[in-house]
């Protein structure tokens, strides 16, 4: 099959697609919705989003250098685009969307109850790059509803129904796996020798 080259585009995709949150030094709190982010270290657990300096919240994360990143669900598809297309300078999105706030307990912005998952980061260094900085930070603690944990505490994520953005679009991430890490290598188990046992 041919391939068509474009050329300097950014074609990964999906990518995970969050509500972060964030509040000035004066108390004010702001949501926002951000694609381009992702885990670059786990020790020490660390991950980063890519913001534009023109937006209200990167004011507000370089000001206090914290942050947390709620992950939206299906059902919060609509909440997630709105808070991603209009500005926290004349909205007051987290009242509009209903938002249950709860104070972070290492940082001093709050998360989203309503969202399954919540991560809460510290910034350790801010890099420009161009059309985004990029917000490199620690991952301080993370909370996570109890329904998504097994009697194993085991976190299933795929219980979350949770949302995906790839070129523009979102999509639900599905339920069924298929595969899991290192099942490609490993060992078959005989039937007939686990028969006999």
């Amino acid at each position: 099959m041919e391939k068509k080259n474009f050329k300097g585009s950014v074609v990964l995709n999906p990518v995970p697609v969050v509500l972060v949150t964030c509040k000035n030094l004066e108390g004010k709190e702001n949501v926002f919705t951000v694609a381009w982010t992702g885990t670059i270290c786990s020790r020490p657990p660390m991950l980063s989003i890519s913001i534009r300096p023109e937006r209200l919240s990167y004011d507000y994360i370089k000001q206090t250098k914290e942050f947390i990143i709620n992950l939206p669900t299906v059902k919060q598809t609509k909440a997630t685009d709105y808070c991603g297309v209009k500005s926290g300078r004349t909205n007051d999105k987290i009242k509009e969307m209903g938002f249950t706030m709860i104070k972070g307990d290492n940082v001093e912005c709050s998360y989203i109850a309503e969202c399954p998952v919540n991560i809460e980061c510290r910034v350790k260094d801010i890099i420009s790059l161009g059309s985004h900085d990029m917000f490199i930070a620690d991952v301080l603690s993370s909370h996570i509803n109890d329904d998504l944990i097994d009697d194993k505490n085991k976190i299933h994520f795929e219980w979350a129904d949770l949302i995906a953005y790839s070129h523009g679009e979102y999509f639900p991430i599905p339920r069924t796996a298929i595969g899991k890490f290192g099942y490609s290598v490993a060992k078959k188990i005989n039937k007939n020798k686990k028969s006999k046992k």
